[in-house]
């Protein structure tokens, strides 16, 4: 099984939770891409957070499916420079238009080159896909990355200032006949 932690340096956790899906849970339809055909509105659940280190000074958020079928998994959203001050995220906070995000924050194009959030379209018949949310608490107010830097870029230039790292995966799956 692919693990999107694999190589990451091993820092203390803190909580990353939603009221829309479980851990573990399935992601609700509306969580789906429907710029990818999946029966979904690429909205972004809510999201919330606690018991990040205190000398936090920004947050980055990405969204891995490392069971896409290619060599390198699927980009689905990369934000970064998120506040400190801010505990947590509305539901479609990463739509195209950007209103929902702290003032500050910056959103990468993800794999579909869409400075936005694209919702799970695993392939049909491909079984669960995992979604892994994963909020870094960064001991720095600011990154800096070139405009349209990708989201593996992101992971790169954060990997030394990430002191405390919250998961939340949620699944989701396309069946053959085209239901999710």
């Amino acid at each position: 099984m692919n693990d999107p932690n694999w190589k990451l340096p091993v820092v203390p956790s803190f909580e990353l939770e939603s009221p829309d899906f479980e851990a573990g849970g399935t992601l609700p339809q509306w969580a789906r891409s429907g710029i990818a055909n999946a029966g979904g509105e690429d909205r972004s659940p809510t999201l919330h957070w606690h018991g990040f280190p205190s000398g936090t000074k920004s947050f980055a958020l990405t969204v891995f499916d490392p069971d896409a079928p290619t060599s390198s998994g699927w980009w689905h959203w990369a934000v970064f420079n998120i506040p400190a001050s801010i505990e947590s995220l509305p539901q479609n906070a990463g739509s195209t238009d950007g209103a929902l995000m702290p003032n500050g924050a910056i959103t990468l194009p993800n794999d579909l080159q869409l400075e936005s959030f694209q919702g799970a379209a695993p392939p049909a018949g491909h079984g669960d896909h995992r979604y892994v949310f994963t909020l870094s608490a960064l001991n720095t107010e600011r990154l800096e990355l070139a405009e349209g830097s990708t989201p593996a870029m992101l992971g790169f230039v954060m990997r030394d200032h990430v002191v405390a790292r919250a998961q939340l995966t949620g699944l989701s799956r396309t069946e053959k006949d085209g239901a999710s």
